[in-house]
């Protein structure tokens, strides 16, 4: 649906009779053609086209993070740091979709998804999130035990005031 090249200079916009109710869109060579129904009205499309571009920008920033920074190597060695490397973990990557919770912890699946908000902070921070997700591989909730598990990051009381201040409140899962 989207090429390489998501950078988008123009719009155009093609409205077809025939097509009734989808739209859609796809980057070409700089270009995001937009195909729709004839009978919108172009104040819907024009929001429609926004949250296109906004999709588009977003699977960019997390395409470049997940290929400019090594989540998975940096949770191997904190795995073998605070778990002694007996953690499995299937994937971490970033992700834009999170904007309420900085990570996210599938413990079935043992997938971690990593708020792409974490690239723009300290090394420090994001390593207290990957500690804190790689805990739920062992504790899938937030018990006594989950907790004595996190600490053993030494900078976890600051982390997590950092990014309760940073953040406004906004928790963890």
């Amino acid at each position: 649906m989207v090429s390489q090249n998501l950078e988008i200079e123009r719009v155009e916009i093609i409205k077809n009779l025939r097509r009734r109710r989808t739209i859609s869109a796809k980057v070409v060579g700089g270009v995001m053609r937009v195909s729709a129904p004839g009978n919108i009205s172009q104040e819907k499309l024009s929001g429609i086209i926004n949250k296109f571009k906004q999709r588009f920008k977003n699977k960019k920033v997390k395409q470049e993070l997940n290929q400019n920074e090594d989540l998975p190597a940096q949770a191997e060695k904190l795995n073998q740091r605070y778990f002694s490397g007996k953690l499995n973990i299937v994937s971490i990557e970033y992700v834009t979709s999170q904007n309420g919770r900085f990570g996210c912890c599938n413990y079935k699946n043992k997938t971690i998804r990593i708020s792409h908000r974490l690239a723009q902070m300290p090394g420090w921070v994001k390593d207290y999130v990957i500690v804190h997700e790689l805990a739920h591989l062992i504790e899938p909730n937030h018990s006594k035990s989950f907790w004595d598990i996190v600490s053993r990051y030494k900078l976890a009381e600051r982390a997590k005031g950092f990014l309760i201040a940073t953040q406004q409140g906004v928790l963890l899962d």
